[in-house]
């Protein structure tokens, strides 16, 4: 958010395309084909697995998700601003928003931790060093995220196309066996339906990316006619989710069945049951090996897929430590949790929740040690389900009741049916997987006991008044300027301190009698889950560093005779916020100071002058001072 000096607020930037969208969404949708079919393979059935018994179950997780996907194209279209659990429950109650939100929080820290497991075993890691590799793994992303997660959407792009090469190839190569498969697939027979039921409540992984796509609604491109102030996001999320959504259901209807394709014999039977957890990598040498014969091209072949799946799985891991970030800090923003988790770093990364992001994924993965290591996957699994599946019942169920909501009725319907599935599927996960429920217990409890501490200790007490009443004790901290800025006479200087870019724009400003806008950016390297409540105006009298760089520059502009006026912003891409300031005042010239940093934080952070000057519109000159 920005306050100008008109005292309205400037948008936040809305540069993320359909594409970067897609890989995000794809970054957690499209791995799932990585472990979610070798679980349903390997799901316990009696004294036996559910082996070649399991196509039925993965097409009903195919189902489901798009289902899933079908509800949230009508989720982003409702909520152009952002349309996350968090933002969506708290139409209706504060308190489902806290517990969608502590509920998206645990999903997005066993996501971490189930990504990262998952990366390591197809990169080949020993089953025995699979937790520390993957503690060292969440270290390391922790540890880049300090400097912000800048360019995630470009690097989902990058990771995600050398996967749909993989899945097309693997498709590709099995199709010759693709009915071997249904022959090989047995039949449910006498099996009960409750066992079914509970076989397919435990393979539902992998429908979080949906929420990270509902979430950025908020910075997503507009549709062709739509405003800023009447936003329309539509036909993007609709290019975003639907071929991601068609992918993965077809692929990981065909890799299923491909696995069944397998020579069905009782060594490749156990061979399966051993490396469920990295079964894309297991197939990729089985069909190298049925079409070429060749053992060594076959373990090649089975190292190239277990290093692109594995990379998209880190990548997968970046994102939701990045998001954790985020909604630590959105809800520390709106009161939720302890003012503290939003004390920035130098890079705009609150540090707190930066650690936090970090520990609770090594935490669960710590669990897992003392519990069976030889089936970590299978227990993060259930970790992971009642977390994703009670945040997305909470937000399908909070827009189902929501009346306000321009949806017709055939689509109420369908999200209310959506919604009474997953409420069964998250009761079943919480009788049959007390750890998951004892771990979701923890997770809810202690955050709304952090909650709880936070208000009371800022002295905040919930009380409900009249409208009229509160809207005469709601305080207007807008400081207003009268503004009378003739176009081509308008300067903008962005300062990130009391500098010579200053003094420059200050001459400059005098000898062509022009009024000098001087822009503070606080950057915050965080992608917020949604909008905030309660998100207020940014004050530079609140910032130390804004207070010195606008008090000296009113009152240089006085003894100089130069109107100067602040503004002030606080966000997650300084290039962007810039270029809106710019555009909205109008400005002429624009000023910026050369950047003085080293090429390793120039490459982690990104330049923020080359990215204005890339994007400037041509109607504004763009000057560059270095000192």
């Amino acid at each position: 958010m920005i306050e100008g000096s008109d005292g309205s607020g400037v948008h936040r930037p809305r540069n993320l395309d359909w594409q970067r969208a897609a890989a995000l969404l794809y970054g957690d949708w499209g791995t799932s084909k990585a472990y979610v079919i070798g679980l349903a393979f390997a799901a316990p059935l009696g004294a036996g697995i559910w082996g070649y018994k399991c196509l039925p179950i993965i097409l009903a997780v195919c189902l489901l998700t798009a289902l899933v996907g079908y509800n949230y194209l009508i989720v982003c279209r409702a909520f152009p601003d952002g349309g996350g659990v968090y933002s969506a429950a708290r139409e209706q109650s504060r308190f489902f928003a806290l517990l969608g939100a502590l509920l998206l929080m645990a999903n997005f820290t066993v996501t971490a931790a189930l990504s990262g497991w998952s990366a390591m075993s197809y990169f080949g890691v020993a089953k025995g060093h699979l937790a520390y590799a993957t503690m060292g793994l969440m270290a390391l992303i922790g540890g880049l995220n300090f400097f912000g997660p800048k360019h995630m959407g470009s690097m989902a792009v990058m990771l995600a196309v050398p996967m749909v090469i993989v899945v097309v190839a693997l498709v590709a190569m099995s199709a010759p066996y693709l009915l071997d498969g249904i022959k090989h697939s047995e039949p449910l027979g006498q099996i009960p339906f409750s066992d079914a039921w509970i076989a397919f409540c435990g393979a539902i992984l992998a429908l979080s990316g949906v929420e990270a796509i509902a979430n950025l609604t908020g910075v997503m491109k507009l549709d062709p006619g739509s405003t800023p102030d009447k936003p329309k996001v539509g036909q993007t999320t609709l290019r975003a989710i639907f071929p991601v959504g068609v992918e993965v259901v077809l692929g990981t209807s065909l890799l299923g069945l491909a696995l069944l394709a397998l020579p069905k014999n009782p060594e490749l039977m156990e061979q399966i049951k051993a490396n469920y957890e990295n079964v894309l990598r297991l197939m990729a040498e089985e069909y190298t090996r049925l079409h070429l014969g060749i053992d060594f091209l076959a373990r090649w072949a089975g190292i190239v897929v277990g290093i692109i799946v594995g990379l998209l799985l880190v990548s997968a891991v970046n994102t939701a430590i990045a998001s954790l970030i985020g909604l630590f800090y959105m809800l520390a923003r709106d009161e939720e949790m302890p003012h503290s988790f939003t004390r920035l770093n130098s890079f705009g990364v609150p540090w707190l929740p930066m650690i936090l992001a970090i520990v609770l994924p090594v935490g669960v993965l710590v669990l897992t040690l003392f519990g069976k290591a030889e089936h970590g996957l299978e227990m993060l699994a259930g970790l992971y389900a009642i977390g994703v599946v009670g945040a997305i019942a909470v937000n399908l169920g909070s827009c189902t009741f929501n009346r306000n909501l321009k949806i017709n009725t055939l689509e109420r319907g369908i999200m209310g049916l959506t919604f009474v599935t997953l409420f069964a599927v998250e009761l079943t996960i919480a009788k049959t997987k007390p750890d998951a429920l004892y771990f979701t217990l923890i997770v809810v409890s202690l955050g709304f006991a952090l909650r709880a501490w936070s208000q009371r200790s800022a002295g905040l007490r919930t009380v409900t008044v009249d409208e009229s009443v509160a809207a005469v004790l709601a305080p207007d901290p807008t400081r207003t300027f009268n503004l009378n800025v003739e176009e081509g006479k308008a300067l903008l200087v962005a300062a990130t301190g009391v500098t010579p870019v200053l003094e420059f724009a200050m001459e400059e400003a005098r000898l062509r009698k022009a009024t000098l806008f001087v822009l503070h950016i606080k950057e915050l390297k965080v992608n917020l889950p949604g909008t905030l409540a309660k998100p207020g105006r940014p004050r530079w009298e609140d910032d130390p560093r804004a207070v010195a760089i606008m008090t000296t520059m009113v009152e240089n502009g006085k003894r100089n005779e130069v109107p100067v006026l602040p503004l002030y912003a606080v966000s997650e891409n300084a290039a962007g916020t810039i270029l809106d300031v710019a555009a909205t005042y109008g400005i002429d010239t624009l000023i910026l100071g050369s950047p003085s940093r080293s090429s390793l934080v120039n490459l982690l952070r990104g330049d923020v002058v080359n990215e204005v000057a890339r994007n400037l519109p041509e109607g504004i000159r763009l000057v560059i001072y270095s000192s």
